[in-house]
């Protein structure tokens, strides 16, 4: 197991790191100017009717895996997709892949409650699942058979990255795994320190390049690790803990980190939505927005669904609030996804809104069932698993 801070670093990556500890500084006595998080029962906001609508999508199909876990409320299945099959996890167990027009291809029983979610990677024709337990299975998509399997120190709750020959994963004990992705063998572990209390919940790992993973941990840290040898690069701190209780400085980061363009872009629970430039290392601005769901981003601007239920636009240049929507409050919402020229939010009564990303207003509905908690879009496709176990597809109209 390699220590967070390697004994020797390339010159290029001491500098990054005091990039870093500058970052660190500054991004410290912002936040602690910022607002405790109160948490506060509140009824979800009722919904109005829209006078006129507008047709984003089209149902492609939509089915229920009909055996709800005990663990549906606090998953968020990812569906995963690769050119026309799509691949799912039941909380019970079952992984079942069908094609576009609604046929089931395969099904395969695990006979163990699946918390992860789905990875799909189309070149490897591989699935790769994790359970209750912390064993993590990778199955051939080709005919769901299993290719191998591990088991981890924590479980994981958040589906892995695959790239490369890895499998890179992070546990909810605070340690990231890089596994073959050949033959599931442990190549390389990588620990992070975890807060005595935290958000049940982990970001799913995303590339900041083809040789690094993207990591945010429950220690309120972004963490870039090599992706195969598992040497870490640098940190920088996201979530600043604040409050005077240990629930108030929960600084967990669960949604993903987005990289897009040489920015770097993440929110924490504890409310620090940050943005920095990567070539620098600076931040180039922190905004108050607590979540645990990823970010989206358009050309001009980055969004967020907050704990509370609001929709906040940022401009991505200078952070400036371009607009705030308030009609979802407490509607536990979803990550925010781009369709097309819209952005679609989910919420705990199975509606996806569409808003319009120059003024946040709802432009359109459409409709599943039970609570969404995550939202996909790939390849001009929507895609969402409900904790009811409802999964819906529906196409981009053109």
């Amino acid at each position: 197991m390699y220590n967070k801070t390697p004994l020797s670093m390339p010159a290029n990556l001491i500098v990054k790191a005091s990039k870093i500890t500058v970052l660190c500084a500054s991004i410290a006595l912002v936040a602690a100017c910022g607002k405790t998080i109160k948490h506060e029962e509140h009824k979800p906001t009722k919904l109005v009717q829209l006078q006129q609508s507008v047709n984003v999508v089209e149902p492609v199909f939509q089915t229920a895996l009909g055996d709800k876990s005990k663990l549906a409320d606090i998953n968020r299945f990812e569906v995963g997709l690769g050119g026309n099959q799509i691949v799912v996890a039941s909380g019970a167990g079952k992984v079942i892949s069908y094609g576009l027009d609604g046929k089931t291809l395969w099904n395969v029983d695990i006979k163990e409650d699946i918390v992860g979610g789905v990875a799909f990677d189309s070149a490897s024709q591989t699935a790769v699942v994790t359970t209750k337990s912390a064993r993590v299975i990778a199955l051939d998509t080709s005919n769901g058979q299993v290719k191998w399997e591990n088991s981890l120190s924590g479980t994981v709750l958040s589906p892995a990255l695959l790239q490369g020959n890895r499998v890179v994963l992070s546990a909810n004990d605070g340690v990231m795994h890089g596994l073959s992705l050949q033959t599931g063998q442990s190549i390389w572990q990588f620990a992070t320190q975890t807060p005595s209390i935290s958000v049940r919940g982990s970001a799913k790992p995303t590339l900041l390049d083809n040789q690094t993973a993207l990591i945010g941990g429950a220690d309120g840290r972004l963490h870039a690790v090599d992706i195969e040898s598992g040497i870490p690069k640098w940190n920088r701190r996201v979530g600043i803990p604040s409050g005077a209780s240990e629930i108030q400085r929960m600084t967990d980061i669960d949604g993903t980190p987005i990289v897009d363009r040489g920015q770097l872009l993440a929110v924490s629970y504890s409310g620090q939505l940050l943005s920095a430039d990567l070539a620098s290392g600076q931040v180039t601005f922190l905004q108050e927005a607590a979540s645990k769901n990823s970010l989206a981003v358009t050309d001009q601007a980055v969004i967020s669904t907050t704990l509370d239920g609001k929709v906040k636009a940022f401009d991505r240049k200078s952070g400036e609030l371009l607009w705030e929507n308030e009609a979802l409050a407490y509607r536990q919402l979803s990550n925010p996804e781009i369709v097309g020229n819209y952005i679609a939010i989910g919420d705990l009564d199975g509606v996806v809104h569409f808003l319009s990303p120059q003024d946040g207003h709802i432009v359109g509905r459409t409709q599943t069932k039970g609570a969404i908690t995550k939202l996909t879009s790939t390849a001009g496709y929507l895609l969402t698993q409900t904790n009811a176990g409802q999964v819906s597809v529906w196409r981009q109209v053109r």
